[in-house]
């Protein structure tokens, strides 16, 4: 989320789409009906199903799964074409005006560079046309025609109503209601807020998805604004924590880069990593990347991290090709993995293509599971009936289970949605054996640490200069694991233009501005620094004022970055510095200084400076034309899901799916076609259970008791299935069977000439818990992820439904 949940009651309109926040987010939904009821504001939902958001929408209407891009890209046209955006905003906030290289260039659903032999394309082309200082270049009047402005409405062009709903099956005039409705936002005392969730994040193009999203928000100047903005409905309490630490394959913590193969020393490193500004005068806050690193560094080693070292540059992996889930199971499926340590994570269950999950299971020599639960991943060499070509006699793997807590069972901080760090504490002691994750962590480090100590190792280095100075090393306090997140200086940070000491030597930090580069300051996430300060722990603050009457409450816990609760404010005033909804007033210049409801944006510059509020691009301003960021284009376009049910790509014939997507040979060999399996499977969950764990408990498994899938009337009857039928649902994958809700909330879509027709399946049912045992959702679902993200294609891929 750039804004929070609070924030979305301060919206004009609110539209869901790629979720459905009554249904998955039942309290934080309540922000949505807070704007409906005391903002007057209206509430729109596109989906493929009629759900229980779309019960208290002003307006509904259907859209076939995987095709967003469209439907977005159609709503840019008619922003454009009405003049219905907020044009000050565009020419002084986004990279309109900015000319991009005389090479670029797209035709028939290609960008420039590609490399079809590796299915990655070579960024070269998407760039700006820089001057001879390197910067780039501008044209203000946007007449130029390689400014940024016009290649846009050139790709756009093609999204007209008519391809829109030609792809979509929205219905022409449902669709240009909702652009109606946007367009109305373009004012500057009126703004949108869109709520997104797994519906766009779960699909070969689920980055591009959101991206359109963005680049509406743009155009509309809603981006910074109160009640504005992209927000991000996570699905776990702590998922946004997740990434903010740096739990992904190739991420290290504060969203900086795990160094690649190609870059074998320390300043390579920060060359790639470091940009220079593009504009001129333009703070680039990744500029202090160096900082940002070389605290890390002395959080991780300590004292063994020195400059005659660079930092233990050399300790950290240098990965080759991204090692990713998919990635990782397609090593394990080929027998190039030993073991497997699976920590709060159910793959069979969660994880596509069930049955190749498990045959990569059972080519382990081990797996390790830390889960507070038994798991289908736990247990994955079970066979309940499903289809299962692993014979367990034959199944080398050996499996250890450790017993977790759940987050009831610990103290600690977990980062919702919005940003916002939140201390908790814990309610109950862990049941019998069960030991934190932390606990179980340090312990097996502790026992690796001595063994490599008392016998030697390959890579010994990572492991014995690995700082551990915990005051119970085996049972770390999350206290303590949290101010070293924070960070605190190594020696007396001093102001190096005036001389004053700003941080006494062992003092927390307050802000991340402290960190230095030069060893004298740690701190393991840099964006974490200020949550836990030389006046404690801001996460457990508990002040609920809120002066403003926006919601922002910035005395209630933390939020990253500085507290900030609204990124990307200074956005929400105008060039002068004056706000352009006075009502929204988040930041304003008073003459000598920036002030308002919320923290301001790191640049204190003073109005008229050119300094562009979008301070971690390294040309301040929002991008229309992602010039280094998106595998798959620098625009947005629509391509086929890798099932797709028309079996073609009526923009582009010959280039079908997301050409940069995660894919791998045998997978891509083995998708289903729209002959053999002719309707639309889409996965998602229910307000009576959380993922997989709520079937463990005896009351969800009473409201939900059985696997079900949905299916349209008019499909049910042409099929001859009745409410209630036991049907067998089948991919190229393999097959589930369940009962069958038939239901008006599904309709049969109009699409480039053909009847599209969707089968809804929730997800929570599988052979461990007290629910009745049922199949598992992911047998269905292909092997095929995200070209950015590596996220699975869980929404749209191709069933076939049968009675049995």
């Amino acid at each position: 989320m750039t804004n929070h949940w609070v924030d979305i009651k301060n919206a004009d309109l609110v539209i869901v789409m790629g979720g459905n926040a009554a249904e998955a987010h039942p309290v934080g939904f309540r922000w949505a009906m807070e704007a409906k009821i005391h903002n007057g504001a209206k509430l729109i939902v596109i989906d493929p199903r009629f759900t229980r958001t779309a019960s208290v929408a002003d307006f509904y209407t259907p859209i076939r799964s995987g095709s967003d891009i469209a439907f977005l890209s159609g709503v840019l046209l008619y922003l454009i074409n009405n003049n219905k955006y907020n044009r000050e905003y565009v020419e002084a906030y986004t990279n309109a005006n900015l000319i991009v290289r005389e090479d670029y260039s797209f035709d028939d659903g290609l960008f420039s560079g590609y490399d079809a032999v590796n299915r990655k394309y070579d960024k070269t082309t998407w760039n700006y046309e820089l001057d001879e200082k390197g910067f780039a270049k501008r044209d203000l009047t946007l007449t130029h025609p390689r400014c940024v402005w016009n290649l846009l409405k050139e790709h756009v062009s093609r999204y007209t109503p008519e391809v829109v709903s030609n792809i979509c099956g929205t219905p022409k005039d449902d669709f240009i209601q909702v652009c109606e409705y946007i367009a109305a936002t373009s004012v500057k005392d009126k703004t949108a807020s869109f709520l997104y969730a797994l519906g766009w994040t779960q699909h070969s193009v689920g980055a591009q998805n959101i991206r359109t999203m963005a680049m509406i928000q743009l155009l509309l100047g809603n981006m910074g604004m109160a009640g504005g903005g992209v927000n991000a409905l996570r699905g776990h309490s702590n998922i946004q924590g997740l990434t903010d630490l740096g739990l992904l394959s190739q991420s290290l913590p504060g969203y900086m880069t795990l160094p690649n193969e190609k870059q074998p020393d320390l300043q390579t490193y920060l060359a790639a990593n470091t940009p220079k500004p593009l504009l001129e005068g333009q703070v680039n806050y990744w500029g202090n990347y160096p900082k940002f690193f070389v605290s890390m560094m002395k959080a991780f080693f300590g004292d063994k991290a020195t400059a005659e070292n660079s930092w233990g540059y050399d300790w950290l992996p240098k990965w080759d090709k991204g090692y990713d889930v998919l990635q990782y199971f397609e090593m394990m499926n080929q027998g190039k993995v030993n073991g497997y340590l699976c920590q709060g994570f159910n793959p069979v269950a969660s994880f596509p293509n069930k049955n190749k999950v498990i045959a990569s299971l059972s080519k382990l020599k081990f797996l390790v599971t830390i889960d507070p639960l038994n798991t289908e991943t736990s247990n994955f060499w079970q066979n309940h009936g499903e289809i299962n070509d692993v014979d367990p006699s034959k199944i080398q793997t050996e499996v250890f289970r450790l017993p977790s807590t759940c987050f009831a069972e610990e103290n600690g901080s977990i980062v919702n949605s919005g940003r916002w760090l939140q201390w908790h504490w814990k309610g109950a002691d862990a049941p019998g054996e069960a030991l934190n994750d932390g606990e179980i962590l340090a312990g097996i480090f502790s026992r690796m640490r001595h063994m490599y100590q008392s016998e030697g190792g390959a890579l010994p280095e990572q492991v014995l200069n690995m700082t551990w100075n915990y005051q119970t090393p085996d049972n770390p306090a999350p206290e303590e694991v949290a101010m070293e997140s924070n960070g605190k200086a190594l020696q007396d940070v001093v102001d190096p233009a005036t001389g004053a000491v700003l941080v006494k030597k062992g003092q927390q930090l307050s802000s991340f501005a402290q960190l230095r580069d030069d060893g004298t300051t740690s701190s393991g996430c840099w964006i974490f620094a200020g949550s836990w300060t030389p006046d404690g722990n801001q996460m457990a603050r508990r002040d609920n004022a809120d002066p403003s009457g926006l919601g922002n409450t910035l005395g209630w816990a933390w939020a990253w970055p500085l507290n900030r609760r609204i990124l990307y404010n200074r956005a929400s005033a105008d060039p002068a510095g004056k706000p352009w909804d006075e009502k929204r007033r988040l930041i304003s210049w008073d003459g000598a200084k920036w002030s308002g409801a919320d923290i301001a944006d790191y640049s204190t510059a003073a109005p008229g400076t050119d300094v562009g509020p979008f301070i971690m691009q390294p040309e301040g301003l929002g991008r229309l034309f992602a010039i280094d960021k998106m595998a798959e284009g620098p625009f947005p376009e629509h391509y086929e899901p890798f099932e797709t049910p028309l079996g073609t790509n009526p923009l582009h014939p010959n280039v079908v799916s997301n050409p940069a997507a995660r894919v791998f040979k045998g997978d891509l060999e083995a998708m289903g076609k729209h002959d053999k399996f002719p309707y639309v499977g889409t996965t998602y969950r229910l307000t009576e259970h959380f993922h997989y764990w709520t079937k463990h408990a005896v009351l969800n498994a009473i409201a939900q008791p059985e696997q079900f899938i949905e299916i349209g009337e008019k499909l049910a009857n042409s099929l001859g299935i009745a409410h209630g039928d036991t049907v067998k649902v089948s991919s190229n994958r393999g097959f589930i069977k369940a009962k069958a809700v038939v239901t008006k909330r599904i309709r049969q879509l109009d699409v480039n000439g053909q009847k599209v027709d969707t089968i809804g399946i929730p997800i929570h049912w599988g052979y461990e818990g007290v629910a009745k045992k049922g199949f598992i959702a992911n047998t269905l679902t292909p092997f095929v992820g995200d070209a950015n993200t590596q996220t699975p294609e869980f929404k749209a891929f191709l069933v076939n439904v049968e009675k049995v």
